[in-house]
């Protein structure tokens, strides 16, 4: 057993090998309905939650396992008790949890006492399982990762930055375009350009939308003012070239897929248009957060008498 707080947690080995269980689950769900009999998930949220609740949910609990959400009233993590005496406590109750939290910190001091299985749902810092089921995706509709080229343009936020640790880790072909003053966690991007050295993945960084989206195969956005930073004023205003919008895709590839991680904030860092249009795979790329989500959760915790290993095995 091992969390997945950091997408860094897992190695390319193991990505893969999620990847192809992420496969036998979304074409035969019904196989392991029975995989997490008797167990209990916590869903820790001090954020409201559309994709992440409801994939977590119903994934763990079509695969026979109980849910529990425990939201920002219920817990106050720090607030109304210590995060220590709550991670042991909950520890004695349940199987695994995830967090959706503000503070990466957070997570991180939880998973210290709480002695279990711990799963990044969202933090200030990364959310490695949107970026999991991103990377499906995109294997998914190209076929695989050779020779093909992922632009990012938006903010450099928690999102990027897990986009960063996954490209370096599986080789890919990664250029983002961000404001110089909201360019990605500059430790990340270090150590994902290290990595790239290693495993041959090309990680390029502008602050020119159009030269990341040259020839680019997939364009990827996000909301320019992520939750929580809805008090910075005058962000927006560094933002106005990185629309993705129809005149920007002509830079691209003659068949670009769009990808955003949702919610999008139609009119601003992308069209209604573009989200609408042939190019978009947006609601493709949401379903897989619970295929996804699943075989991160079955690979992780496994099943009694049965590594998690050995379900993927042929």
């Amino acid at each position: 057993m091992k969390n997945l707080i950091s997408a860094f947690d897992l190695n390319e080995t193991e990505l893969k090998a999620i990847f192809d269980l992420t496969k036998r689950i979304k074409q035969n769900p019904s196989a392991f309905r029975d995989a997490f009999d008797g167990k209990a998930l916590g869903l820790i949220f001090e954020k409201p939650s559309t994709r992440t609740w409801v994939s977590f949910e119903v994934g763990f609990s079509t695969m026979g396992g109980h849910v529990i959400y425990l939201g920002p009233e219920d817990i106050q993590l720090g607030v109304r008790e210590e995060v220590r005496d709550v991670a042991r406590v909950l520890a004695r109750y349940l199987d695994l949890v995830v967090m959706r939290t503000y503070s990466h910190r957070l997570i991180l001091e939880f998973a210290k006492y709480f002695d279990k299985l711990v799963i990044n749902g969202l933090s200030d810092l990364e959310h490695p399982c949107q970026a999991l089921g991103d990377f499906y995706t995109i294997i998914e509709m190209l076929g695989d990762l050779k020779d093909k080229k992922i632009a990012f343009v938006g903010d450099g936020n928690n999102v990027l930055n897990s986009l960063l640790i996954l490209a370096a880790r599986l080789g890919a072909n990664l250029s983002f375009a961000t404001p110089k003053k909201f360019a990605p966690q500059a430790s990340i991007l270090s150590r994902a350009l290290k990595e790239a050295k290693r495993t041959g993945a090309k990680i390029v960084g502008t602050n020119q939308p159009e030269q990341a989206v040259r020839n680019a195969d997939i364009i990827y956005t996000d909301v320019w003012v992520s939750m929580g930073e809805e008090d910075r004023v005058g962000k927006k205003e560094h933002f106005e070239k990185f629309q993705v919008n129809r005149a920007l895709l002509k830079k691209a590839n003659q068949n670009v897929r769009v990808m955003h991680c949702l919610p999008a904030h139609r009119g601003e860092e992308i069209t209604n248009e573009v989200i609408e249009g042939k190019h978009s795979i947006v609601f493709d790329q949401a379903e897989n957060r619970l295929h996804v989500q699943k075989a991160i959760l079955l690979y992780l915790l496994g099943t009694p008498g049965k590594s998690a290993e050995s379900f993927t095995e042929n």
